[in-house]
């Protein structure tokens, strides 16, 4: 992490630095963030559902970026607690566009703003929220495009190790799996996985660039639930991992897109690198 105090160089905050992503983002600095001073956020040190508080740390600290991944991330929280995703993924996003205003941010959304009806995602498709989840990251997405200095990316499953331990959709596979549950998983339900670590280097690429606008950034490899859970089970031989391999027809819980696959293109070429395919990552990784 890029800590120097020189004062001629900017700093970027980055909020949920304790999460995977975020956290990311800031590990990944020292190799990606040449000039910048890091500075990594938590929700004790930056409430975002605390305006006045926030307000109060942008005023003193002037950061010249933001890359903003804070957020109520687990679906399953959303669903439980609406009001509290509202607050810190829409509200909380609301006041800090406002004071980012004169600056680059960058906010970091999901290919869960669709319904999964087609696929193949462009940013130009329409959205269709299913779930709450979805329908804060929308309106989030909508306030940080009102701003021309700033930028959304939408990014798919992400695979990679958090300070927590459990942010990761992999993480919760192994905890399930060292408990000795066995896990179902859909044939039939499709996405685009991406390592973190990839997906923290190209905030920075896009920082770094001044990109704005909206960008989709996932793996470039569309895989069904179950292939990506062999492709995990495959990473960890050491771990047993009992699975069973099901179809979505017989589901019966609350709705789920069957296909948030993503097309990356449009920031594909902005990279000096490709975006990987998931499953030669996994194996490369190994």
């Amino acid at each position: 992490m890029n800590e120097t105090n020189d004062p001629r160089q900017p700093q970027v905050w980055v909020t949920g630095a304790t999460g995977l992503i975020g956290g990311l983002v800031v590990q990944t600095s020292a190799r990606f963030a040449a000039g910048w001073i890091v500075r990594p956020t938590t929700r004790r040190q930056f409430d975002l559902a605390d305006s006045r508080s926030m307000a109060a740390c942008f005023h003193q600290e002037r950061p010249s970026a933001v890359i903003h991944c804070g957020a109520v991330s687990r679906p399953v929280d959303c669903e439980r607690e609406p009001g509290l995703a509202r607050r810190i993924n829409v509200d909380g996003t609301r006041f800090l566009a406002e004071l980012a205003a004169e600056i680059p941010l960058i906010f970091l959304s999901s290919d869960m703003v669709f319904d999964g009806r087609k696929g193949g995602y462009r940013e130009t498709d329409a959205v269709n929220p299913m779930s709450v989840y979805a329908e804060t990251k929308i309106e989030g997405e909508q306030l940080i495009l009102k701003n021309p200095r700033h930028a959304v990316v939408r990014t798919s499953l992400n695979y990679g190790a958090s300070a927590t331990g459990n942010r990761s959709f992999n993480e919760e596979m192994m905890t399930a799996w060292q408990a000795g549950k066995t896990l179902s998983f859909f044939t039939d339900e499709f996405r685009c996985p991406i390592p973190a670590v990839v997906t923290s280097r190209v905030l920075w690429e896009l920082l770094n660039q001044g990109a704005t606008g909206l960008y989709h950034v996932a793996g470039s490899e569309r895989l069904s639930r179950w292939d990506i859970a062999e492709c995990v089970a495959r990473r960890h031989p050491g771990i047993s991992a009992p699975r069973t391999a099901v179809s979505r027809v017989a589901y019966q819980g609350p709705p789920r897109p069957a296909d948030t696959s993503l097309n990356s293109s449009r920031v594909q070429a902005l990279l000096p690198f490709p975006l990987p395919r998931f499953s030669e990552w996994m194996a490369d990784a190994s």
